[in-house]
């Protein structure tokens, strides 16, 4: 009686400490989510009307929604590529006993910790057609208007390949010594030290730098917002600028809320099947 009365006792002082954590989670993550699940079953512009599914089969049929989706998927696909590929490549590099590591360490982080606002401003200001820095200095570069999802695409990696650089980093220095030192005594080469010992070893690091890559690209905006407005044309039209035109523009809230939960439904399932995939790589290691 005395350990079940403990453990009731421990578990009520569990869930104290959790408290102000779930009163946060439902203040300002679950009842949003509700909310907007509510708003996507009615039309109008007060979004007063039931409307049922209606506007999910809207959505599902609009080709401008599945377009920006496409769109939203070249961007999210570009940058988990490139932060993968780059962000490891740092991570070796500074992973090295190099003079000034420690700084360079410092300058790469420093992008991701300023704001996606004021990072859009900036390269806005450097890559304008017209009035861009670089053209001012004579490079007659036009960048946003011949390969606009490109440009957002490696803006978004410049700002971001530093904390994905950190993440690597920090699993590379988890990986014993002795498996290295081991190798080299088998006779490895450096090739084969980083394709057979390293790159295994990094596999959650790698898992989850995927994820956070595919979550964070799927839900951009200030990218398209800021560089680019969506443009030229529809070309960066990504899946939220794209909810925010509908909500702001058409005043279309029941529609618009209706694309959100889509867009929350591809992003846990990609969530989803990425971990998935992650566990059965980790049986074969």
């Amino acid at each position: 009686m005395r350990s079940v009365s403990l453990s009731a006792r421990y578990a009520r002082t569990a869930y104290l400490f959790l408290l102000p954590a779930l009163v946060f989670f439902t203040a300002f993550f679950y009842v949003p989510i509700a909310n907007v699940i509510a708003t996507s079953l009615h039309t109008g512009p007060q979004a007063d009307v039931f409307a049922g599914l209606s506007n999910y089969a809207d959505a599902l049929a609009d080709p401008s929604v599945r377009h920006s989706f496409l769109v939203t998927l070249g961007f999210s696909g570009g940058v988990v590529a490139g932060s993968l590929v780059f962000g490891l490549l740092l991570a070796l590099a500074l992973d090295q006993p190099l003079k000034g590591r420690v700084s360079f360490r410092a300058m790469l982080l420093v992008p991701y910790l300023t704001s996606v606002a004021i990072v859009g401003l900036l390269w806005r200001n450097i890559l304008d057609p017209q009035l861009g820095v670089l053209n001012r200095l004579g490079l007659d570069q036009q960048w946003l208007n011949e390969h606009p999802l490109a440009t957002i695409v490696g803006v978004t990696l410049w700002q971001t390949v530093g904390y994905t650089m950190v993440l690597f980093l920090a699993g590379l220095q988890g990986i014993p010594e002795t498996y290295q030192e081991a190798a080299r005594i088998d006779g490895a080469n450096a090739w084969q030290r980083f394709w057979r010992i390293t790159l295994p070893l990094l596999a959650p690091t790698t898992l989850f730098v995927s994820v956070m890559a595919v979550i964070s690209g799927l839900q951009a905006f200030g990218q398209a917002y800021i560089i680019t407005n969506g443009g030229p044309g529809d070309a960066t039209d990504l899946s939220v600028f794209h909810i925010y035109a509908t909500a702001f523009k058409t005043r279309d809230f029941g529609y618009s809320s209706a694309q959100s939960v889509l867009l929350l439904v591809v992003i846990v399932l990609f969530t989803l099947v990425q971990l998935r995939a992650g566990k059965r790589g980790e049986v074969t290691y």
